[in-house]
Formats: C-alpha cells, structure tokens, sequence
C-alpha cells in the first residue's frame, strides 16, 4: 500500500503496465491511498470490499481484471478451465452492477490475443467513459437548467456517483460539477448514505475539493428536505436500467424519488448507456446484493445493536420509471412524461 502523492488527481482505476492501481475508498476521506492489484483473489476481494466501486469503475475494473487473470494464468500455468474460472470470479463479483460483466464481457474476446490487446481494450473503455461522463454532466445540466430554471440550484444526491465511482469526473456529480462550472450551484445536499457512508465519506470528500458548497444530511432526512421546498431537483446515478426505464441504485433511492414526486421537483438519473440492461424487462429482474449484517450491526467494530438480533441489508433498491423524470446518458436525454414509462430498447 503506498500514499498518493498526487491528491489533486481523482483517479479511482489506473492501469499501471503490469497491474491495477486502485483508489482505496475504504480509508477515505481520513487517508488517500492506493493498493496495487496483481492477482485476481485481491482484485475479487478489492470490488466485495469496495475498495473500488461504482458501477462505471467495477467495468473498467472489470475489463483490466481480464488481463491480470490472464498475466496470472501465465505465470501460474493455469489451464483454459482454470482461466475461465478466474474470469468467471471476476464477473460476479458484484451482482447488482450490470457494468462489472459488461466490462468484463468487452474484453473477453481479445483474451487470445494476450493480456497486452485485453489491457489496450480497458485502456479504450476507460477512456471512453471519461468522455461519455463529461457529456452527461453536459447534457444533464442543460437539461435542468431548462426544467428548473437558469439559476442557481439547490441539488440533493444520494451515494456516490462522482469521479469515484467512475473513470473519471462522474455521473451524477459530473452534472452537479458542470452546473457548478456555469454558476449554478447553491448548495449540494449530500445523503449520508447508509450503512457505509459513501454520501459523507466520498461524495462530500470530491465535492469540497471542487469548491462546491455542500452539507451531508441523514438519509431519513432526505424526503423531508424536499417536500419543504429546500431542494429544486434530485440528481443520483445508476447501477443498472432495466428496459422499461426502473433503475437499480443505492438503497435509499425510493424514498428520495417518492418525495420528489410528491413535491413536483425532478429526478434525474444521470449513467452511462452500459448501465442499460435490455435483456431485463422490469426492475423485478434486478439481482439485488445483500451485504454483511456487521455493516448495520456494528459498523467500525462499535456493535450498535443487541446480541443476537440480525439485520436485512440489501445494498440497492429498484425505483420504478413512473418516478423518474429524465434519464441522461452519454447520447442525451430521455425525458419520462408523467405516469409514463420510457421505450429504451428502440433506442
């Protein structure tokens, strides 16, 4: 593990010739540090820890993991059967984000050309995702600005879909960075974000080092904020778009959608088109991940439940399309009428 000696730079994934240099959100905001992945047992480990995370960053994640599996396999002698496996390990890392295989999936025909063409075609999709995430920020901000007024804004937000938890810029913070670029950012409320805090740990932490005004507030507090008025629109990523439009997204997303309905603000859902499935029709489909009982329980050690009572912990929740107003990709905007759902697989 080594210290970051470039704190300016937000670089959650970077290929370093031989391996994956990983921004380890774990120990953040406290410390900027870096683990270098070699094997695929601590590439498997680093996305189940989330030491990377995100559903555009487990892609590219993904994709360079096709290549260290295969550096190993030939260090290691591992047979086609044994390489598939470790492959396989990779891709299932994590259920919920469709880009983790999609990623993995991309790069997987190139494997016989050697880990060099697999490293080369993750190097592509990396860079590809920093340009489609500038326009989203792009087409996002017009898009809002349009809806909710060419002014300053105030945004609510929930997880963390910043440069995080992608290649780089972000999602749903790549349209609050590009509204704040124009002036147009009032203040940011920032979703704690339970049980792991990826609101106050990480989308706090890139916010305040943009010099964008934000304050972190309790999940619970979220509805409340916007049916008082406080909040003029909702911005969030996604971890998977099923073909009707329902998104998959951390858990806690329902609750701000259902407010914002009742309130008349619009939610935006602002992700890359690879977070699109079209292979599953409805949001019923979404394999929703469970994580441990300890992150609710006794989180850093400090048990804040009774002995022998356990936890339900499923890490996302699936919110129906009739509740979101606009779905922004790389490609533009896909806006939702009321009580409606969008056809994204024509498109």
């Amino acid at each position: 593990m080594e210290m970051d000696a470039r704190e300016h730079d937000v670089r959650a994934v970077e290929w370093t010739g031989d391996g994956l240099r990983l921004l380890d959100q774990t120990v953040l905001p406290g410390r900027v540090e870096h683990v270098v992945i070699r094997d695929v047992d601590g590439l498997v480990e680093a996305i189940r820890r989330l030491v990377v995370r995100g559903a555009p960053a487990l892609g590219v994640a993904g994709a360079f993991g096709v290549a260290i599996a295969l550096r190993q396999a030939e260090r290691e002698g591992w047979d086609a059967a044994a390489l598939d496996a470790a492959v396989a390990r990779i891709r299932a890392a994590r259920p919920t984000a469709v880009n983790l295989a999609a990623g993995v999936d991309r790069v997987r025909p190139l494997a016989a050309a050697g880990a060099e063409a697999v490293a080369a075609e993750a190097q592509a999709l990396l860079e590809e995702d920093v340009r489609g995430n500038r326009a989203i920020g792009a087409f996002g901000a017009d898009w809002i600005l349009g809806r909710a007024g060419d002014r300053p804004l105030r945004v609510l937000t929930h997880c963390n879909a910043g440069a995080l938890a992608t290649a780089g810029w972000g999602t749903a913070l790549g349209v609050v960075r590009e509204l704040h670029g124009r002036g147009r950012v009032e203040t940011v409320y920032v979703d704690e974000t339970r049980p792991l805090l990826q609101g106050s740990r990480l989308t706090a932490w890139e916010l305040a080092r943009a010099g964008i005004p934000c304050a972190v507030q309790a999940d619970g507090a979220a509805p409340s904020t916007i049916l008082r008025g406080l909040a003029d629109v909702a911005v969030i990523g996604a971890d998977r778009i099923a073909a009707n439009g329902d998104t998959a997204n951390k858990i806690g997303s329902v609750g701000v959608a259902l407010a914002c309905a009742a309130a008349g603000i619009p939610l935006v859902v602002a992700a890359p088109w690879s977070t699109v499935d079209l292979a599953l029709p409805d949001g019923g489909g979404v394999p929703i991940e469970e994580r441990p009982a300890e992150e609710i329980l006794g989180p850093d050690g400090a048990r804040t439940a009774p002995r022998g009572v356990g936890a339900f912990n499923p890490a996302f929740d699936v919110t129906p399309a009739r509740l979101v107003t606009a779905l922004v990709t790389e490609t533009g905007v896909l806006e939702v009428a009321a009580g409606e759902t969008p056809a994204l697989a024509g498109r």
